[in-house]
């Protein structure tokens, strides 16, 4: 997976390989190490108790019972006893993270800034190989050397691309990873490349497969047609996974989940479900109406907390990730025994027009209903979507796969109108979307589909050269907004 020059280095790894790699086997035959998830936690706890982040909020007490007391009983004894980390805590604070000099990292990463500044993520030798392994054990059950994957992820200061390149060479599956302009959006080269090396495989936020099959409609070229879809960044719900299978004839995967502060806390297995990596993580689950519980299997909801047990050069302690998951609480067909877990999105994606709360799905289940032939609004597909309100008027900005009449358009803006009640709704099918739409992976799904111009404070959230791109793009669409 990694050629490295020092050969003591060599061995250490090859070591941790060995361990992790057992370890999470266990973890999926239902027989987790209990001993040694003990030791990685009390070990997490040293290594935080010597970085600029802890040392003035955890406990000297608390550490010095951890090295007394038995693995098995660590976790339980002293994890509620921690100190909780704020989002906000670690965006103004990335640096003090980190427990060992920068050049001990392979890699510098920083997170997106989605929900604050962005914050440091690099990646060390021994936590990139957890990852690594932790995902490629259960995409194995996907995935083999015959297929090729495209790697379409414009997200440089991101770990997630390079994640995926390593997943997938530890697979021995080839893997491409261009590029493609956020403001052009020219998918020429990719589209040519993915044809002519029989590219199966895609791997990548959603938003940036509909931005290139957009584009493959927009310009005749032949709409990239894949087997399975690994879909990651975004909050993909079940309607907009058979929207893309629909338009690509593919398996699509909600394949991952996790962020550049964390690593990767679920992976999915053949049936699509993800799977909590109980063998690096300690994860509890909180909400206003109940306290905070660990994660046991039975079935949930709350914002995810998360303790990493694998990231010893930058440990996490109850970070709060601000993400709305739920546990199901029931087993998978596959046979890996950890539990399962949904993304209901995160908290600050919710609309709230006079006190009605709209979520990704509700829009998107509308929107990409299933309809039965002859319905009016059958035929032409929507291909992607953007919202502006603006006073009482909220207008759906729509791609789509072909011509659409007033009849369409009308049956189609029914659909989306039960959603918005006292608001008037219009749908205007356009060309091209504004590029923020092919963001969510920066952005999240409010900022990047949900333009409220109601609200002057969006301007502020937006980095200053998307902003550009929006205040153009509504200067273009000002007329049709006002009708």
């Amino acid at each position: 997976m990694l050629l490295l020059r020092d050969t003591t280095t060599t061995r250490e790894i090859a070591d941790t390989v060995r361990d992790h790699t057992a370890l999470v086997r266990d973890s999926h035959a239902g027989h987790p190490d209990r001993a040694h998830l003990g030791r990685k936690f009390t070990a997490t706890l040293r290594a935080a108790a010597g970085s600029g982040l802890y040392d003035t909020i955890l406990d000297a007490a608390l550490v010095a019972d951890a090295d007394g007391t038995e693995p098995e009983k660590a976790i339980d004894a002293l994890l509620g006893k921690l100190p909780f980390l704020p989002k906000q805590a670690l965006s103004e604070g990335g640096h003090l993270a980190f427990t060992r000099g920068l050049s001990e990292f392979l890699h510098y990463y920083e997170s997106s800034g989605t929900t604050g500044n962005p914050v440091a993520a690099p990646k060390a030798l021994d936590d990139l190989v957890a990852n690594t392994i932790n995902i490629g054990e259960l995409w194995a059950r996907i995935l083999s050397p015959a297929d090729r994957a495209l790697i379409l992820i414009n997200a440089p200061f991101a770990p997630a691309a390079y994640q995926f390149e390593k997943v997938l060479e530890y697979l021995q599956v080839l893997s491409l990873r261009p590029w493609v302009d956020n403001i052009t959006g020219d998918y020429t080269r990719v589209l040519r490349l993915t044809r002519e090396l029989g590219v199966n495989v895609f791997v990548g936020p959603p938003s940036r497969l509909l931005e290139m099959i957009q584009f493959a409609y927009r310009n005749d070229e032949p709409v990239p047609a894949f087997d399975k879809l690994f879909l990651m960044a975004e909050q993909t719900g079940p309607a907009f996974v058979r929207h893309l299978e629909r338009l690509t004839g593919a398996r699509a995967y909600v394949a991952a989940y996790g962020s550049s502060e964390t690593g990767t806390t679920a992976v999915t297995c053949e049936h699509r479900n993800l799977h909590l990596q109980t063998q690096s993580y300690v994860l509890e689950l909180d909400g206003p109406e109940r306290g905070p519980r660990r994660v046991d299997g039975t079935p949930d909801r709350g914002e995810l907390v998360v303790t990493t047990l694998d990231i010893l050069a930058r440990p996490l302690l109850r970070y709060r990730t601000g993400d709305l998951v739920e546990i199901t609480g029931t087993d998978c067909p596959c046979g890996v025994a950890t539990p399962l877990l949904r993304t209901l999105g995160r908290s600050q994606d919710l609309i709230t027009l006079e006190g009605n709360g709209i979520r990704q799905n509700d829009v998107e289940s509308a929107l990409w209903a299933e309809l039965p032939d002859g319905d009016p609004g059958s035929g032409i597909q929507v291909l992607n979507y953007m919202l502006v309100v603006q006073d009482r008027t909220i207008l759906c900005l729509a791609t789509t796969t072909g011509p659409a009449d007033a009849t369409w358009r009308d049956a189609t803006a029914r659909r989306l109108a039960g959603l918005f009640p006292g608001f008037e709704l219009a749908l205007r099918p356009v060309e091209k979307l504004p590029p923020l739409a092919s963001l969510g992976q920066y952005l999240g799904w409010k900022l990047s589909r949900v333009l409220d111009l109601n609200d002057e404070r969006n301007w502020d959230r937006l980095p200053a050269p998307i902003r550009g791109v929006v205040e153009t793009t509504l200067a273009e669409y000002a007329s049709t907004t006002r009708g």
